[in-house]
């Protein structure tokens, strides 16, 4: 692992499950959008894509079918290797089954485990109780599916803690930092120290990645990096490039990110070094 101390992962996630094509018409939606955005990202530099889907008026949906599209779709482009990262939380009215669904079929390399209930946005409740945790953590271990642990706030790591001991996480841990949500913690350098400082206590040897929604973006893009973290960027956090410039894709967000990590000094990892640092299967060992 020394060699690639120096290496960092850019992880894009294009879509979300919010945004629409009325905060940024340039946001892709359909699985041909997504998929296409996804590839022009790899080439880019995108070592990990965190996939969201809609249903055909825009909204997000756990459909099964919408998930199959557009994995089939990114995978049709044979040189595309990049690690797909499905999300188990594309509608906060999806049942447990709805969520893993396309999880026990697809298989992908990661898949995101959201360690702990809150506010969401405050209008709902983004719901992860410990019964579906412990589902979700087991099931993911039976398939082979690495966790990447999402944390809105400093009390998620506990309880990651908590699963680990209890055997539904396995280290090493692969945690997000997910910053500036509404109701979560407020996307700021001092909080990032402070959030990587728990995950240092609780979970040693862990790997991270953060990202910061809307102003303090760019605070955590730099800080990420800085702190020896991985960047993830895309229109799911923001729909806008710059103050009051809407995103003209998410290509811009990749472009960023790697100039900043090679200006800062690093490399951006490759899909294979990302595999290598996250600790997953060789692509070509389970072709």
């Amino acid at each position: 692992m020394a060699k690639l101390f120096n290496k960092r992962i850019i992880t894009v996630a294009p879509t979300g499950a919010w945004p629409k094509k009325k905060d940024n018409p340039n946001i892709p939606i359909t699985p041909q959008e997504i998929a296409k955005e996804v590839y022009e990202c790899w080439k880019l530099g995108a070592a990990v894509a965190h996939l969201h889907m809609r249903d055909d008026e825009g909204n997000g949906t756990m459909d099964i079918n919408k998930f199959r599209e557009t994995v089939a779709l990114i995978r049709e482009y044979k040189d595309c290797d990049i690690i797909l990262n499905l999300t188990t939380s594309g509608d906060l009215k999806a049942t447990d089954d709805e969520r893993l669904l396309h999880i026990k079929e697809l298989r992908p390399e990661l898949a995101s485990y959201d360690c702990g209930t809150m506010n969401w946005m405050h209008n709902s409740v983004f719901l992860n109780t410990p019964q579906f945790l412990e589902k979700a953590g087991l099931l993911m271990q039976e398939l082979g599916v690495k966790p990447e642990v999402e944390v809105f706030d400093p009390g998620m790591i506990y309880n990651a803690q908590y699963f680990l001991k209890k055997g539904v996480l396995k280290a090493p841990v692969h945690f997000q930092f997910c910053m500036g949500c509404a109701n979560g913690i407020a996307a700021t350098t001092k909080n990032l120290v402070f959030m990587k400082e728990i995950m240092d206590e609780v979970a040693p040897d862990s790997t991270w990645s953060a990202f910061g929604v809307g102003k303090g973006a760019m605070e955590i893009l730099y800080a990420t990096i800085a702190l020896g973290g991985n960047p993830r960027v895309g229109m799911e956090d923001n729909v806008y490039y710059s103050k009051n410039r809407l995103a003209e894709s998410n290509m811009e967000f990749v472009k960023r990110a790697r100039r900043v990590i090679e200006e800062f000094g690093c490399e951006v990892a490759t899909p294979d070094e990302a595999r290598e640092i996250l600790g997953l299967p060789d692509r070509k060992s389970t072709a």
